[in-house]
């Protein structure tokens, strides 16, 4: 992969395209389907019925109230392709859980620090958005056929930061980030990266200490 960024790869501009399609069917298709099943069980007037709606209704309103963070997420990753390239991993180490600092039925991966390669940076899966694909090939558990199906792993970001992970294609794009890259409420933390990549990680959306800042510092 010779491109100066992922953004530069038709494939991965369609991959996106296909990621901010389905975050745009779901902000209409879940209300809808809210609405829908609302407007039936108002429409029977029998109160019994109230249960069998109960669990599809409360799913449907979950579903709309969680789409933002698809929208969101959607944006992150176009942010991070357009200024990182792809790179190519295989087989890096994962699980889920059973690691200190990652808690129970979390998926993880370990990328090469950029500036130490020797130091491997752990990386976890916070969101649930789109990690069950995931979840269910990292694990010890996974079978050997669907092992064999992130066994390459494409990585565009810095594992300090932020990054989109995907399977060549690429596919099942992903957003796999530090916590402190986007909570406002964890302070910003350098990771031990020189000006140029904390410039980098900036300008594709993710927070850093600010200029003259080694450490942590509240963001």
């Amino acid at each position: 992969m010779h491109l100066l960024t992922a953004w530069d790869d038709p494939a991965t501009r369609r991959a996106w395209t296909k990621l901010l399609i389905g975050a745009l069917l779901g902000q209409i298709l879940w209300p809808a389907a809210w609405l829908g099943l609302l407007a039936w069980y108002v429409g029977m007037s029998i109160t019994w019925t109230l249960w069998l709606f109960f669990v599809p209704m409360s799913y449907a309103f979950y579903r709309t109230f969680l789409q933002w963070a698809y929208w969101r997420s959607a944006f992150r990753a176009r942010r991070l392709l357009r200024h990182y390239p792809w790179q190519e991993y295989e087989a890096p180490e994962s699980g889920i859980g059973n690691l200190p600092g990652v808690p129970d039925g979390y998926a993880w991966l370990r990328f090469p620090n950029p500036e130490a390669p020797a130091q491997p940076v752990t990386m976890v899966m916070h969101s649930h958005l789109r990690s069950v694909w995931w979840g269910g090939r990292l694990g010890r558990r996974a079978t050997t056929e669907r092992k064999a199906q992130v066994r390459k792993i494409w990585f565009a970001g810095d594992p300090r930061f932020a990054a989109v992970i995907a399977v060549p294609g690429p596919r099942h794009l992903y957003v796999i980030h530090q916590r402190s890259s986007y909570h406002p409420g964890i302070p910003a933390d350098g990771g031990g990266a020189g000006p140029q990549a904390l410039e980098l990680a900036r300008r594709a959306g993710v927070r850093v200490p600010a200029p003259g800042c080694s450490g942590p510092v509240a963001g």
